[in-house]
């Protein structure tokens, strides 16, 4: 039997032991100078990089404008046109929200968000607590997996105006869909 001194396992790496750790990000790779074809000169090289970020960040700072401006537009113009089909009902809060109109249901919660659509809902189902004044909605899907979000309501009051404006709506579209 053979025993080692020392510890066998490997150093861990990763965001809970380094920081500034980034997943899937590596360092540039420099170029040696036998692969160039210019003379190396340090001030040049210099001005050259200097350039080439400024360029960089001008185009990073103009695409997420564009985008913003874009999806605004095509947001405003699927609201616009799902608000004339039908009901539509919608609650948010600072951190969840939940839209259902005539296109599915949609869930976000801070960052994360999923879209159903009706063939994809096997029910949807609302609670509300004894106590207190987060309205829970669950998206169930055909496959036995279900989508809770909680929304907190400004007043407990609230419950009663969104279980009527979700029954309309899933009178509306569920029942069409299937």
């Amino acid at each position: 039997m053979e025993q080692r001194i020392g510890s066998s396992s490997q150093p861990l790496e990763g965001a809970g032991f380094d920081p500034a750790f980034v997943p899937g990000l590596t360092a540039p790779v420099a170029d040696s100078p036998e692969k160039t074809d210019k003379p190396s000169d340090p001030e040049t090289e210099a001005s050259t990089d200097t350039e080439a970020v400024t360029e960089t960040e001008t185009e990073t700072e103009a695409e997420p404008e564009a985008a913003v401006e874009e999806s605004a537009d095509e947001d405003g113009a699927a609201e616009d046109g799902a608000a004339e089909d039908g009901p539509v009902f919608e609650a948010a809060d600072r951190r969840a929200r939940i839209v259902a109109d005539r296109r599915g249901v949609r869930l976000a919660l801070d960052d994360q968000e999923c879209e159903f659509r009706w063939d994809e809902i096997g029910a949807v189902e609302t609670e509300r607590p004894r106590f207190g004044k987060r309205f829970t909605v669950t998206v169930h899907t055909p496959d036995r997996r279900w989508y809770p979000i909680e929304i907190e309501a400004p007043a407990r009051s609230r419950f009663d105006e969104w279980d009527a404006q979700l029954d309309k709506v899933l009178d509306a579209y569920f029942e069409e869909a299937e």
